[in-house]
């Protein structure tokens, strides 16, 4: 594939432009949602790994079930929690293949648990992208498997009863206890240290793949503005003061 080519005005020089391995389609992604940056660091790491002729991206269901328009490589569009799924076999069909999948909390923490759990535990070689905003962002911002101890969404309208509806999942903290898996870590995109750290995250969990080391999970925590009903700076400063202490950042499983 080409690079995505763009005219540069006279007298200026060009010091950062869109990876090649996104595309010029407009996203579909609400202002100030941190999906936008997620999708663009997953290309910057395809980019600098060079495997973009060989990748296979997973698209969910949910605010990113377009992503097949948003990348310059092949795609295939997973049913509503299946993507660990169907990744496993395209990897398993074709092993020189890297694919990854990219999912949201509503889609990998609740319908596709099992698909992700069983995944994870056998170490399939393949990487997955997490992105946890607390809340079910496509569908009106109902309650998530993440959604935190009172917080309010559309279906706990008085914040969430633990009582009633069980505590936030953690997912990594889950997976981190397996056998199987070779790279469980969170990471942050609420500023741009963190973003840095995600990035360096995601590139290892693609790099492991590409070592055949086995399975990745990277997940990032995010903001969800349009459903949190703020502004992206205030989103940015809840998920700091709130999300962050239940969701710690750092890797939990590392292993060579």
């Amino acid at each position: 594939m080409s690079p995505v080519e763009t005219s540069i005005p006279a007298g200026y020089t060009k010091v950062f432009g869109r990876p090649n391995s996104l595309s010029d389609a407009p996203t579909t992604y609400c202002p100030g949602c941190h999906h936008g940056v997620a999708t663009r660091l997953v290309a910057e790491v395809i980019d600098e790994l060079g495997i973009q002729e060989r990748t296979v991206g997973i698209a969910p269901v949910g605010c990113a079930v377009f992503l097949y328009r948003f990348y310059r490589c092949d795609f295939v569009q997973a049913a509503h929690g299946r993507a660990c799924a169907v990744a496993t076999g395209l990897k398993r069909a074709n092993p020189e293949l890297i694919v990854f999948s990219y999912q949201g909390d509503g889609d990998l923490a609740a319908i596709g648990t099992a698909e992700t759990v069983h995944a994870a535990n056998r170490g399939e070689n393949i990487t997955v992208v997490f992105i946890n905003n607390q809340i079910y962002g496509m569908t009106g911002g109902e309650m998530a498997p993440t959604t935190l101890a009172g917080q309010h969404t559309t279906t706990t309208p008085r914040g969430r009863d633990v009582a009633t509806t069980g505590y936030p999942l953690k997912i990594s903290e889950m997976l981190a206890q397996l056998d199987g898996p070779t790279y469980i870590t969170r990471q942050s995109l609420h500023d741009a240290p963190h973003v840095a750290k995600a990035r360096k995250a995601l590139l290892t969990g693609f790099q492991n793949q590409v070592e055949g080391k086995g399975f990745s999970l990277v997940e990032l925590v995010a903001s969800c503005p349009t459903n949190f009903k703020m502004s992206p700076q205030k989103a940015n400063k809840w998920l700091v003061e709130q999300a962050l202490p239940a969701f710690p950042l750092g890797d939990l499983k590392v292993r060579d």
